[in-house]
């Protein structure tokens, strides 16, 4: 694979900022924003959809622990 063109790397940010943008505005409901789904995949490398999906899911995450949102278990439970 080669490395994508400026105009190309721009597309996808975009791309990719409108679905996040659409996910946000719709509860995360992905049916509602199928379209952009489509776009943003389509105009990115797959290894970069797979990258920008998980750190969607590490800055939410995030947000919820500096949120106070996860709180420690009282009692651990060791495996």
């Amino acid at each position: 694979m080669s490395a994508p063109l400026m105009k190309e790397r721009e597309a996808c940010w975009e791309a990719r900022d409108t679905f996040w943008k659409c996910l946000d505005e719709n509860m995360e409901d992905t049916s509602k924003c199928e379209k952009f789904r489509c776009s943003f995949e389509s105009l990115c490398p797959q290894q970069w959809v797979k990258y920008f999906n998980r750190r969607r899911e590490y800055l939410r995450y995030k947000a919820k622990l500096e949120g106070g949102e996860f709180l420690p278990s009282e009692n651990p439970q060791k495996s």
